[in-house]
């Protein structure tokens, strides 16, 4: 380790993973990587430097508001309310402009307090505010101050190095939470780590709608086509110019590559999938990213422009913030970056205003995080390093762009609707067993936890330990393999709820003991691929109905198979149902019920 200029460090890592061959360590990995910590000085942001802004023809910007601290997130109701989050002061500030100056009316006043307040969303008159492990509401006031925060979620993942939750409504009217990572790159043991989460309005229900994402805190709707985009942080400590950071079009039950793969397809050297998945494997089942960003840019709020005072050139593009990392020599970021859109998608990103780093690049003005359209058109970005609130307008000649209609719903409600309102597998076509196998055509299926029509045991939900139950059944004559679906069709709304999806379970193999591992691949029993549920993760999801239902019943049913499916353990039970189709040699299945009477502590 060698010190350099500005107080920068350069690092040279030998990466050589050690350890047991069922997690495929001791591969012969040997990369040598040099890298940068480099942090610019903080200064003040004076005239003088505020005016060497750089923007483009007829834009302008000023201070909105000075003195706001640890400005993160900036909301803007249809009012023309302002409200910001401030992480480190755990509070929430509402600013106005209602003589239309461009600045600020007085003091900005405190609307609320809870510690680690970040995201914020607007949606029919009510305020939602995220912290690491909660989402609050309260009712938006006349006046644009709050009433009381209530909680409605209150177990999201625990933070580690990305405790940073955003979130926004999208046009199907469905909560969508992004939840950093814990880490750089690794493993994660929250399934809900690294992920958008996809939840109702009340936050009683909640899915994983995308997975794979290491950080991602800018994202919205296209306006035009209604599909969701979004900038994911890359990796650090691979050198200046990797891992860029990356804009993905966000889909249901896409996986988008980290911790194993980024950009369009690159290893990362130094982590290993578990269960014994291999890198390449990880690869094929992950989207590649559609554009990249320069490396260590840091990507924070982003938005599609809905206004109508900016230029016609600018409609259907997005922007965003890029704060600067530490791990680049010179930086990158500090700058807001257009995302210019054509015929609905992504061509190029490029600065958009850029001047945040002075004296040469070895000190910065403002590193900026918050970014809203206001009322009246202008662009307002927060600085979370002096705690200036920046409005960026338009005075120029060009042809104002013409505001969006409503952002259609039609992708994301297309996307929720897959496989709902569809009989439970063993009543599907696909299951039919094949004429002429010479089995009995049914499977008894039991489990030494619960007999089949009772109970299941409360440690068998995700009320409590959420462990999947011991199973044993028979053997089928001419089997290869057994598969297992496990549904819910007394859930509301996803009906049914797939709970758990098994395939390529030996036909040597008889019985399942209790406490299964929630990962892809099984190495005990080997080579068990689980698909994705409906709760968006892998392996066995317990049962979680609402409190006060009256009592599930849930389905676990076993297929008897004449072939092992080629299939990614990424893949649905629709997808799984039609790979089976025609193979199904005998089936049968137990059925326990669960109810839920008593709420837990937290939501």
């Amino acid at each position: 380790m060698t010190y350099g200029r500005f107080g920068a460090v350069a690092l040279c890592a030998l990466i050589a993973p050690l350890g047991a061959a069922v997690a495929q360590q001791g591969d012969g990995t040997e990369v040598q990587i040099t890298t940068n910590v480099f942090k610019p000085n903080k200064v003040a942001p004076t005239s003088e430097r505020i005016g060497q802004i750089k923007l483009p023809d007829g834009f302008a910007v000023a201070p909105f508001a000075q003195g706001l601290g640890n400005a993160r997130i900036v909301a803007v109701s249809e009012e023309g309310f302002i409200y910001v989050s401030r992480r480190e002061e755990g509070d929430v500030l509402l600013l106005k402009d209602e003589d239309g100056d461009g600045r600020a009316d007085g003091a900005p006043v405190q609307v609320a307090a809870r510690a680690q307040a970040h995201g914020l969303a607007i949606r029919d008159g009510k305020f939602y505010l995220a912290t690491v492990k909660e989402v609050f509401v309260a009712d938006i006031h006349k006046d644009g101050t709050l009433g009381p925060l209530q909680m409605i979620i209150g177990d999201l993942p625990d933070a580690g190095q990305h405790p940073n939750r955003v979130m926004a409504f999208g046009p199907d009217g469905m909560l969508y939470i992004s939840v950093g990572s814990t880490c750089n790159a690794c493993n994660e043991s929250n399934p809900e780590n690294a992920t958008m989460l996809r939840a109702t309005p009340d936050g009683k229900s909640r899915t994983i709608f995308a997975s794979g994402l290491r950080n991602t805190i800018g994202f919205d709707w296209n306006p035009k086509t209604g599909d969701l985009w979004g900038l994911d942080h890359g990796i650090d400590l691979l050198g200046d110019e990797v891992q860029p950071e990356e804009l993905n079009k966000l889909e249901q039950g896409k996986q988008y590559g980290w911790p194993h793969i980024y950009g369009k397809g690159d290893i990362y050297p130094q982590s290993t999938p578990v269960g014994g998945v291999t890198k390449q494997q990880w690869r094929d089942q992950s989207m590649p990213m559609v554009l990249g960003y320069t490396a260590h840019a840091a990507p924070m709020q982003m938005v599609f422009y809905k206004g109508s005072a900016f230029p016609a050139e600018f409609a259907g593009d997005a922007f965003a913030t890029m704060r600067g990392s530490w791990n680049r020599n010179p930086a990158s970021g500090y700058e807001i970056v257009r995302i210019h859109f054509e015929d609905g998608q992504p061509k190029t990103i490029e600065p958009f205003l850029t001047g945040f780093l002075s004296d040469g690049g070895k000190a910065h003005f403002a590193r900026p995080v918050g970014l809203a359209v206001a009322k009246d058109g202008s662009l307002l970005m927060a600085d979370d390093a002096n705690g200036v609130l920046y409005r960026i307008a338009y005075s120029g000649t060009e042809t104002k762009a013409a505001a969006p209609a409503a952002t259609p719903a039609g992708p994301m409600e297309a996307q929720a609707a897959e496989g709902l309102n569809v009989p439970i597998a063993r009543d599907r076509s696909e299951t039919q067993t094949r004429q002429g196998t010479g089995t009995s055509q049914a499977i008894a299926v039991s489990s030494s936890a619960f007999k089949s029509g009772a109970d299941m045991p409360a440690e068998h939900s995700e009320y409590a330990d959420g462990v999947s139950p011991p199973l044993a059944w028979h053997a089928v004559k001419d089997a290869v393999s057994f598969a297992i679906i496990m549904e819910d069709p007394d859930a509301e709304p996803v009906k049914p709820f797939v709970h758990w999806l098994a395939w390529n379970i030996p036909a040597t193999v008889t019985s399942l003991p209790e406490g299964l591992q929630e990962q892809l691949r099984l190495v005990e029993p080997e080579g068990v691929l689980q698909g994705r549920n409906t709760s968006g993760t892998h392996g066995y999801y317990g049962p979680k109905p609402p409190v006060g239902d009256a009592a599930h019943a849930y389905h676990i049913q076993v297929l008897a198979l004449d072939t092992m499916l080629n299939l990614p353990p990424t893949a649905d039970r629709d997808a799984l149902l039609a790979r089976i189709s025609g193979h199904v040699i005998a089936k049968g299945e137990l059925v326990g019920r669960y109810a839920q009477t008593v709420a837990p502590p937290k939501k």
